[in-house]
């Protein structure tokens, strides 16, 4: 863990809050000791719930390397990540994780997805949002297809 990419994080999420872009977040992607690339919460400038800072510093890194594993990488963030950021992380595979701030000092600050953490080890039966599965069998078939096709890039 290097003090200066989280140092540098915690920065980028400073800067978000005069800046108005978004929330106050702030990571970054570094492989061997460079950063790659950078990100800031987004969600209110974009419209786009899913613009936090993990997800499009991820993004961009993946853009920047040409490739969808981060594996050599380290991800720093200002912030303990949300379910979707850390779902995003273990995604890309990333080295490691460091942040700096942690979900409650989050939920402090009025950015509690303490109900995401109690939902998603629910069956999807008994989840706030109405979920239903139907056509199951035709559902499949992409997956059959997938595993039919030789030359598929596996991840």
């Amino acid at each position: 863990m290097k003090p200066d990419f989280l140092r540098r994080a915690i920065e980028l999420a400073k800067e978000n809050v005069r800046r108005k872009q978004g929330g106050p977040f702030g990571a970054l992607v570094v492989r061997d000791a460079e950063i790659i690339a950078e990100g800031v919460n987004r969600v209110t400038s974009s419209k786009d719930p899913t613009a936090h800072a993990e997800i499009i510093a991820i993004r961009e890194a993946c853009r920047k390397l040409g490739h969808f594993e981060l594996a050599n990488c380290e991800i720093y963030s200002s912030c303990e990540p949300c379910p979707m950021c850390l779902g995003a992380i273990y995604w890309a595979r990333l080295g490691a994780l460091y942040f700096a701030a942690t979900r409650d000092d989050a939920a402090g600050a009025g950015f509690d997805d303490s109900f995401l953490y109690k939902e998603l080890p629910r069956d999807w039966q008994a989840r706030r949002v109405k979920t239903s599965c139907s056509m199951r069998e035709q559902g499949r078939e992409p997956f059959q297809l997938w595993l039919a096709t030789p030359d598929r890039v596996p991840y």
